[in-house]
């Protein structure tokens, strides 16, 4: 029976009242509550939103140029003499053909009459040594070229090509000239002379860049003594800030042009002259671009151009950027999407390298990884999570695969180094070595992701078909296997963009030598992107930089498309049971 309250009266209710103002507030507080916890959460997500694009937007602006390459787009001359002085017109002759000097050749018709060997120089300089691949391979599908001119591309020289790209330095040209300029040659060391001072602001402008200079090391000096700096590892620059000094306060009659300060030229009859030497009213200094003689040139015009970046801080010099303008003028720089980046293997040269070896080499290694972790993963994941007992036994090997996916890839590396290389003498920096590490570095991945692909299958399935007579291994393999074969390979895909962006374990095992050969088999020596973009990195080139950029925005492409194919994966044959 059930129990009867005396009486049979039951217990007062208690009643919750909403409307009194107690109640509101409570309400009211549990309101902002949440608002507070929705703000947070839309905060964190705009700020790993920011850090993602501020991140994406500096690789992406980086790298843009590098798909990029600047060339001498002009009319060359296949000589005979240089190509197939023989006459044989066999593939191989002309493969083997002096291209470079014919390069050159048009390189000094597309500026002529440049005399003196360190000028000749400076121009050829310009000139990748890989100029003339571009009309090598013309030539060879053609040989009828020979002896004739050509419209060809010649790559420049990384130095240029990254001159260019990031404008090295402004250039400011001073057309409200005065006086009539007389040259007294028109190549060489030459002065040229004005009826007025119109050099004098210039003069005027070079003690103020000289004023600046020394205040800018003095500033360092004294930050150096504040942090204990001895008098002696400072000497050198005090001493370059007490010659800034006596140069800038010595009276505005003459000053000696130097790398420190902004460079300053004179065009003048069609040339440009580099000023060594300015004084008020005339200058002195090295034709850079033969001028022509004053019964050609237009008399009295003449403009000074100011190069405002100091020649100690571009990686090109006036002579260079001086003739690189002077091919601009004339329309024969080009810049062209860089199809050798991804042709290519590495090279010492930045123009010339790509990115072709260390991308088979990611796909030999990604193949032998993917051919000994997705059958064994699979399997091991079958037997434990099918077949195996549960006893002691399979909890520790299911533990110790658990914390195998947390071990940092370089400790593979270490063990591959130990095992593969020193013990079994496997060939160093070989795909199939890479391979072998990576796959038990992404194995512990896939057996786990396995698992769980199997464990989603519902128990009804598995019951249905031992119901009509289907043994457990039919069960497994033709039911339940099919079913979670989606989740499988979500899991192995993602497992392989995982192996794809290592690159510790892969420099413990040697992979990080210089390649340029693009490797064709398994046991040839090879590196990977990752290892490539590291290598990359630790170059002082500034066009290697771009490089390293371009190879990111690469290999994040090919993670964004692994990643999105997992994606495409699991929603296209996900079931919902």
């Amino acid at each position: 029976m059930t129990d009867i309250t005396a009486g049979g009266v039951s217990p007062p209710i208690r009643r919750v009242e909403f409307d009194t103002a107690e109640s509101k507030a409570r309400l009211r507080g549990r309101y902002r509550s949440e608002a507070r916890f929705k703000a947070y959460g839309i905060a964190a997500l705009a700020v790993a939103a920011a850090f993602l694009i501020a991140l994406l937007s500096s690789i992406v602006m980086r790298g843009i140029p590098g798909f990029f390459q600047h060339y001498l787009v002009a009319d060359v001359l296949v000589d005979a003499a240089k190509i197939d002085p023989e006459g044989k017109g066999d593939a191989a002759t002309l493969r083997a053909g002096d291209y470079t000097a014919v390069a050159r050749a048009a390189l000094a018709d597309a500026i002529p009459g440049v005399e003196g060997r360190q000028l000749k120089r400076e121009l050829n300089g310009l000139l990748s040594s890989g100029a003339g691949d571009a009309l090598r391979e013309m030539v060879v599908a053609d040989p009828s070229l020979v002896g004739q001119r050509v419209r060809a591309p010649l790559l420049l020289a990384d130095e240029a090509d990254v001159f260019l790209k990031d404008s090295g330095t402004k250039i400011r040209v001073l057309t409200d000239t005065r006086g009539v300029a007389s040259p007294s040659a028109t190549t060489g060391d030459v002065t040229i002379l004005v009826g007025a001072n119109d050099f004098a602001d210039d003069v005027a402008l070079v003690k103020a860049e000289l004023k600046a200079l020394a205040e800018g090391i003095d500033e360092t000096v004294a930050r150096r003594k504040a942090r204990g700096a001895t008098v002696e590892s400072l000497a050198d620059l005090e001493k370059e800030a007490a010659d800034l000094r006596r140069r800038y306060e010595a009276a505005a009659t003459s000053e000696t042009l130097d790398t420190k300060t902004a460079s300053r030229l004179v065009g003048i009859n069609g040339g440009l002259v580099k000023v060594k030497e300015m004084t008020p009213t005339l200058v002195k200094g090295e034709v850079i671009i033969p001028l022509k003689s004053t019964a050609d040139a237009a008399p009295g015009t003449w403009d000074i151009r100011v190069y405002e970046t100091p020649e100690s801080n571009r990686n090109l010099n006036d002579r260079g950027v001086a003739f690189l303008e002077e091919l601009k003028a004339k329309g024969l720089i080009e810049s062209q999407f860089n199809f050798a980046f991804f042709t290519r293997g590495d090279s010492r040269e930045a123009e010339l390298a790509g990115i072709q070896g260390a991308l088979v080499g990611s796909i030999l290694t990604l193949l032998v990884t993917i051919g000994l972790c997705l059958p064994i993963g699979v399997l091991a994941a079958i037997y434990l999570e099918e077949f195996a007992p549960k006893n002691r036994i399979t909890e520790l090997i299911e533990i110790n695969i658990n914390n195998l996916a947390a071990v940092p890839s370089i400790v593979f590396g270490l063990l591959g180094l130990a095992v593969f290389l020193n013990f079994f003498g496997m060939p160093r920096s070989a795909p199939l070595v890479g391979g072998l590490v990576l796959a038990l570095l992404v194995l512990p991945t896939i057996i786990i992701a396995s698992r769980a692909a199997l464990k989603s299958v519902p128990p009804s399935i598995r019951e249905a078909a031992l119901g009509i007579g289907a043994s457990k291994q039919q069960a497994v393999f033709h039911h339940v296997l099919p079913l979670a074969m989606p989740g499988i390979m979500t899991g192995t895909i993602i497992g392989m963009a995982h192996a794809l962006g290592e690159t510790a374990p892969l420099l413990m095992i040697g992979m990080i030598a210089f390649i340029v050969d693009v490797p064709s088999s398994l046991t040839q020596a090879a590196t990977v992107l990752p290892v490539q973009i590291f290598l990359w990195s630790d170059l002082p080139e500034p066009a290697f930089k771009m490089k390293t950029a371009a190879a990111i925005m690469v290999l994040l492409a090919v993670l964004f498309v692994m990643n999105g194919l997992a994606i495409w994966l699991r929603k296209k044959f996900e079931r919902r049971w």
